[in-house]
């Protein structure tokens, strides 16, 4: 499967990308520790890895009071449905 079309793993690993970082994010919260800036999670969430993040923020209620947290996944999802779609 991966190695017919590179774009399944792209896109698997980016979504697990951005499942742990924000994974890591929340337990750097927690901890009072050292955080992901909110610009790499956005900009990992628009260019593929929003199913990763919308996983993530339903698994770990990381970052679910920010709508645009949640916007940027959807957009994720779309740019994910949209290469699918295209390269498929």
């Amino acid at each position: 499967m991966f190695s017919e079309n590179p774009l399944w793993f792209y896109l698997v690993l980016v979504n697990l990308y951005v499942f742990f970082l924000m994974y890591y994010d929340k337990r750097q919260a927690v901890k009072k520790g050292q955080r992901i800036s909110e610009k790499n999670l956005l900009f990992m969430g628009i260019v593929g890895g929003g199913f990763g993040g919308l996983l993530a923020q339903r698994l770990f209620h990381h970052k679910t009071r920010k709508k645009k947290f949640y916007l940027c996944f959807l957009i994720g999802v779309a740019v994910n449905l949209l290469l699918i779609i295209y390269y498929h």
